[in-house]
């Protein structure tokens, strides 16, 4: 299967210079163990083929046990040791777990949650974001790092933090709340500003004063929704902020570092990504499987495309992920054989230029000591152990992957403010779901061997021929002057149930719904029709649909699937509208799978016909060749048309490609350019 790419597309060179190749390792805490294990983690280290491992990250009590006094020797004899084995330091601030000292001499620093309890520190993540002590703590420790180790041989890049926002994302203290009333007064020209936006005179809220804001504390009733998103917002501008604070140092003392922290992409719902990408030198990510979830390598891909997407199509790189079993799951589900082959290679597969796990050797003790690692309990003679002797092995094959770039053949609309939004109470029905509708139309996008790339609905959308809307809720005039753009240019639009429907604030647009999109869909809903739990409609064409209805009226916009059933019945259910150069398309209903897949390749989806089901394929372009990476989640062969090199195997490919049942191949073909 070859594939057509402009030639002057940009490529980007790789991300981490100092390493030869794929990056390859993970969290490594030798404070854990004794000294005398450090030198035959190192020796497995390097049997392993690893080139990368992150330190330090929970190590602030080791580092500092007390205020102002500091003890680096070890890490300095650890560093040692790693460079003299050639393995490189992501190095990181320890700035994600103060130690007991600081919530002793600062108990205004812990966390407050939203019933107004206080919370203990037995934890991780357990301090007030918006504390000025703890952020004067962090950003003394890390000066102290990079004071000492700026110019250490073995330093590649900084890590800054470990998840900012994960148990902490929201803190409701008297310090937040005055943080908060600061915020807002930076965004909102006055109170009268204010008022207006977030409709204060429901409910008689309107406030006279801004003492008078609180946080949106647990109450009787329903807490005003343009309060809680603006405190959302807030919040994650906190943690970034906290977050600049230890980069811009670090900048100062260390010029010429990648600095980065550690996303939590589709996992941590709190930290608008889109926004912190444009931060860090290198977008970088977490993600664990979800061990119970039949077909869980569709969200894993899911994640591994947003990443690549936050970062503007550049590479990342996998910060953390599970070699077997993840602890805090609710069943340690451990992978089977060959799977964290095909994990850690979708994610290369998909813009990632590194695997890295956590962690390197299994903790004794902790909370997560019955998370896997790469050095499992059982040592060296572990199944798990071999798998990451033979992935080190294989990475080492691929390092030409590094500054290639993924072709995406399908947008597909994300915004992390529309999903806080959706999810608010009392909307019309509670299975609305932001990644319900995000992952329905991404698995459509997947089983038919399509690449996709999120895109914000503000962002530049000229590049795709077809752009998914799964759930838009929020969207502002600007988004929906975009999107109108996009389709007048030609563009064809895909939009789901719910999308268009409050502005910015939470506030209900003009005119009736949806809203900011009626005029561009063509239609008017004069009324929700949500469904009730179990219930479902049946469409003329024989797809079902569940959990939502509309009875929808046609404005310009002409039917092409008719409810027979339900509370809609003879009403349009999917509709087409024709607008300058383009299209744009309307189901009103929840359909799944194939419905929904019928509705998408009418629509114009160029699915690839006739390969397996459950084949994964992604492609990349190069300066000289592409390449196509085949991962088999089937337990059958698959084959499918190809001609090249196998970079795996070694095997030259013509016209044919064989992927072992649970296997993986990366086929290399020489490039063939455009004419000018």
């Amino acid at each position: 299967m070859s594939i057509l790419v402009p030639a002057s597309a940009d490529q980007a060179g790789p991300l981490l210079p100092r390493l030869s190749g794929i990056a390859f390792g993970g969290d490594y805490y030798p404070e854990q163990w004794p000294e005398t294990v450090w030198a035959e983690d190192v020796r497995l280290m390097r049997e392993a083929g690893v080139n990368l491992v992150s330190v330090g990250i929970f190590a602030w009590s080791e580092l500092e046990p007390s205020p102002g006094r500091y003890e680096f020797g070890w890490l300095d004899r650890v560093l040692g040791l790693l460079d003299d084995a050639g393995i490189a330091v992501n190095l990181a601030t320890p700035t994600a777990a103060p130690p007991p000292w600081f919530f002793r001499q600062h108990r205004d620093a812990r966390i407050v949650g939203r019933d107004g309890r206080l919370l203990g520190v037995g934890g991780r993540q357990a301090f007030c974001a918006n504390s000025p002590a703890y952020r004067a703590a962090a950003t003394n420790i890390t000066e102290r790092l990079a004071e000492r180790y700026a110019d250490h041989p073995a330093l590649a890049m900084w890590h800054v933090h470990n998840e900012y926002g994960g148990a902490n994302a929201h803190c409701y203290c008297e310090t937040s709340a005055a943080a908060f009333r600061t915020w807002l007064r930076a965004h909102y020209i006055d109170l009268d500003d204010l008022n207006n936006a977030w409709g204060t005179a429901f409910w008689g809220q309107r406030y006279g004063d801004w003492a008078e804001i609180e946080p949106p504390l647990d109450s009787p009733m329903a807490v005003n929704p343009a309060q809680q998103l603006d405190f959302f917002r807030f919040s994650s501008d906190t943690h970034l902020g906290n977050y600049l604070a230890e980069r811009d140092l670090l900048r100062r003392l260390t010029p010429g570092v990648p600095i980065t922290t550690n996303f939590m992409i589709n996992n941590h719902k709190w930290a608008d990504y889109q926004r912190w990408a444009r931060e860090v030198d290198i977008v970088a990510n977490d993600h664990y499987l979800y061990g119970e979830r039949p077909g869980n390598q569709l969200e894993l891909a899911m994640s591994a495309d947003l990443t690549r997407s936050v970062a503007g199509g550049r590479g990342w790189l996998l910060m953390e992920h599970s070699t077997s079993a993840v602890n805090w799951q609710p069943r340690n589900i451990a992978k089977r054989p060959g799977e964290l082959r095909r994990n850690s290679i979708s994610h290369l597969a998909r813009g990632s230029e590194s695997a890295l796990f956590f962690q390197w050797r299994a903790s004794r003790s902790g909370g997560e000591k019955f998370h896997s690692a790469m050095v499992p309990h059982g040592g060296t003679r572990t199944r798990v152990w071999h798998e990451v002797r033979e992935l080190g092995a294989e990475l080492a094959k691929l390092g030409e992957l590094r500054g290639t770039q993924v072709v995406a053949d399908v947008g597909l609309v994300w915004d992390y403010q529309s999903w806080w939004a959706l999810e608010l109470e009392w909307r019309p029905s509670v299975d609305l779901s932001y990644l319900d509708r995000i992952a329905a139309f991404y698995e459509s996008t997947w089983r038919g061997h399509l690449t996709a790339d999120f895109v914000h609905p503000e962002g530049d959308l000229a590049q795709y021929p077809v752009l998914l809307v799964p759930s838009l809720y929020l969207t502002s005039p600007a988004s929906a002057a975009n999107l109108t753009t996009y389709v007048r240019h030609g563009g064809t639009i895909v939009v789901s149930y719910f999308s268009g429907i409050v502005d910015e604030h939470d506030t209900i647009h003009p005119g009736g719904h949806p809203g900011a999109l009626r005029d561009l869909l063509g239609i008017h809903v004069e009324e929700f029709l949500p469904l009730r739990e179990g219930e479902q409609v049946v469409l003329d064409d024989g797809a079902t649909g569940d959990v939502w209805a509309e009875h929808v009226v046609l404005d310009g916009a002409e039917p092409v699937r008719h409810y027979l059933d339900g509370p809609a019945a003879g009403g349009p259910a999917v509709t087409r509208h024709h607008v300058g150069d383009g299209t744009v398309w309307y189901i009103s209903t929840r359909l799944t799978g194939e419905d929904l897949t019928a509705v998408l390749r009418e629509a114009g989806l160029p699915y690839r016909e006739g390969l397996p089901d459950d084949l994964e394929l992604v492609r990349r372009a190069g300066a000289d060749y592409t390449y196509l990476v085949a991962i088999n989640h089937a337990d059958c062969d698959a084959v499918l048309p190809g001609s090249g090199d196998e970079l795996l195997t070694g095997a030259a490919c013509d016209g044919e490609l064989v992927v072992p049942a649970g296997g993986v191949r990366v086929l290399r073909t020489e490039r063939r350019r455009m004419s000018p």
